[in-house]
């Protein structure tokens, strides 16, 4: 298979991380015999810099031309920090969003048995946690009308949805519900939000054509408590923009850290895959950013592409990185790894996947990861 991949490496962290997702998919190209033409344009702080807008026209059509976008992270403290700012690194990515017509994120969330003790959660909560969050991404209240007073006292941002936008979103969380075990939860705020009580309403009416689903609600405030206290309840979670965007975070702690965690942003025509992590500025250039998350919304992009034994391949060495301890310091303080050998052990292992056989430990400290 060809497929034409835009790289946009954006703020802080994510040219590093994304530069081991390239080298994996690399992996794949030469394991699978698949050819993946990688361009990149700037997006972001960087774009700012450079051009004044944090998504350049270049850069948008390259990411309309392609078969899918391949993103780092966003963000610069310049631009946090500064409460007077017009343009913002994240209006990059809310436009790019908008543009491409991506109206849903997918967020799995799944402990990994290796790594369940740097949890700061205890092992009898988290243990079979395996959830995916299904958070609509390009209505709400990131895109509402904004409004602030002459005197700068009052200010507004309208939160609307369509039942349009909703029933899209759902119909996608029920099929993704029925492929895996038949549980659906709705997180909104109904008994305050009038745009909750439309969200219940459109997907309550959407369930009756998947009777073999069962639906639930949740107001925001108990399911982001009921994602501490007993996150295996869970199967498929669908909620609003703001909300997702929030409990997608907190449920990112409970595998130990927001490095681990990749996502899709899909619509009709295109996709985004990119991890839920920020730009990370204090980390950026010191080779220790995790770049398993980067690595995992590769894995994200082939599966959505169906080539399922590629992806798999690539979570199999992903694995494989975690049980040799092969990880960044966020998962062990002790570890003498860096974001570029943690890439390079995940890629090597792509090409030399051989489960059934052990690897030369004392190799795997000198980069390499010789099968023996």
């Amino acid at each position: 298979m060809k497929l034409n991949i835009a790289l946009l490496p954006g703020d802080g962290i994510g040219p590093e991380v994304l530069t081991q997702a390239v080298k994996c998919l690399e992996a794949v190209e030469e394991s699978f015999n698949h050819q993946f033409v990688f361009k990149k344009a700037p997006v972001g702080a960087i774009a700012i810099d450079m051009t004044g807008n944090p998504l350049p026209d270049q850069t948008l059509a390259l990411c309309k031309e392609a078969d899918a976008v391949l993103f780092g992270a966003i963000g610069d403290p310049k631009y946090d920090n500064d409460p007077k700012a017009k343009v913002r690194p994240e209006q990059g990515l809310l436009k790019l969003r908008k543009e491409l017509g991506l109206f849903t994120n997918i967020r799995p969330v799944k402990v990994f048995p290796t790594l369940i003790s740097k949890s700061p959660l205890k092992e009898d909560i988290i243990a079979g946690t395996d959830f995916t969050i299904y958070r609509e991404l390009t209505g709400g209240i990131y895109f509402g009308e904004k409004k602030l007073n002459d005197a700068g006292t009052i200010a507004s941002d309208l939160c609307e949805y369509s039942e349009k936008e909703i029933s899209r979103i759902a119909h996608l969380a029920f099929k993704a519900a029925k492929n895996r075990n038949n549980k659906l939860t709705l997180v909104d705020k109904a008994n305050v939000l009038e745009s909750s009580r439309l969200w219940r309403k459109v997907v309550s009416k959407i369930g009756e054509s998947y009777p073999e689903v069962a639906l639930d609600f949740l107001f925001v405030d108990n399911a982001a408590m009921q994602i501490i206290l007993n996150p295996s309840q869970f199967d498929v979670i669908l909620t609003e923009n703001m909300f997702g965007d929030i409990i997608s975070d907190e449920a990112s702690v409970i595998g130990g850290s927001i490095g681990l965690l990749a996502s899709a942003s899909v619509g009709d025509e295109n996709a985004l895959f990119e991890p839920i992590h920020g730009s990370y500025p204090q980390a950026t250039g010191k080779d220790i950013a995790n770049p398993v998350a980067s690595i995992l919304s590769a894995a994200m992009l082939l599966e959505h592409f169906q080539l399922f034994e590629e992806a798999m391949a690539v979570r199999e060495a992903v694995d494989k990185a975690l049980k040799k301890g092969v990880v960044t310091p966020d998962l062990n303080p002790d570890s003498k790894y860096g974001t570029n050998h943690v890439g390079d052990f995940v890629a090597d292992n792509v090409v030399d996947n051989h489960d059934d056989l052990n690897m030369n430990d004392e190799n795997i400290g000198l980069g390499k990861s010789t099968i023996i």
